[in-house]
């Protein structure tokens, strides 16, 4: 790691007017560079942003959560950042928490260091319906990849670019993680979870798409871990039929088509 390390905190937003002056006002005075992703929003949120001193990508319509975080990546590659702090912008991330992230960021021994809500008993009673398949999917996650999150849902996280830049994300919705943990998983990629806070501002904000159904959402969850766990093993076949063919060379880490 370089002896000083750059850091970007990268906050996805959408029709967020009424939080994003407060969330920058709180994030700014750990001297952090920001990027906003503006995902298509349609209320006052473009002009409130335009007035502060933050980059910003705006899609033109909402392309979904993961394609922000997509976007999040590929800025922070492309700009030299070496990690990307993710949060979000309805007050439900404490900006308090950052320099918890900096500290592991230091510490050097992880490639993503993951908010858990679920690691101290403290905090605001999640709405049943988000715990139940936040649990359901978080044990089918440790069962598959042999881990033990708490929480694979948190968007608070901070990611190590280099190893973003390893992984082929192509989920743009917020069935994002799953493609997301199979993948780092896949990579051999190192995650600590560290705690934060959970807080639920607004027990009535929607998924959209569909997802505010928890049937569907939870269903729409499972077919994307599905789908993403047979690409992961398909890779693992053909990378093993190569190793076959060349066993005179030194095996290669699985890459990712």
């Amino acid at each position: 790691m370089r002896a000083t390390t750059r850091t970007l905190i990268a906050i996805p937003v959408h029709n967020e007017a009424e939080h994003v002056d407060s969330v920058l006002a709180a994030v700014r005075p750990y001297g952090l560079d920001l990027l906003l992703i503006d995902d298509g929003s349609t209320d006052d949120t473009p002009r409130l942003i335009a007035r502060q001193p933050v980059h910003c990508i705006r899609h033109p319509v909402n392309q979904g959560y993961g394609q922000s975080l997509r976007d999040a990546f590929a800025f922070a590659a492309a700009h030299r950042y070496d990690w990307v702090i993710t949060m979000d912008c309805d007050e439900q991330h404490e900006p308090r928490f950052i320099p918890d992230f900096l500290r592991a960021i230091r510490d050097d021994d992880a490639d993503i260091v993951s908010g858990s809500r679920y690691l101290t008993p403290e905090g605001d009673a999640a709405p049943p319906d988000r715990r139940r398949i936040n649990r359901s999917i978080t044990a089918e996650l440790n069962t598959a990849l042999g881990w033990s999150l708490t929480d694979s849902f948190c968007g608070f996280k901070a990611h190590r670019t280099a190893s973003m830049a390893r992984l082929r994300l192509d989920v743009t919705g917020y069935d994002f993680p799953l493609q997301f943990w199979v993948q780092a998983a896949a990579l051999g990629l190192r995650v600590r979870e560290i705690p934060v806070s959970r807080v639920y501002v607004d027990l009535n904000r929607t998924f959209g798409n569909g997802l505010d159904d928890p049937s569907h959402r939870l269903a729409t969850y499972r077919a994307t871990l599905s789908r993403e766990l047979a690409r992961m093993d398909e890779l693992r076949r053909a990378d093993a039929l190569r190793r076959l063919d060349q066993p005179a060379q030194r095996p290669a880490s699985l890459r990712l088509a």
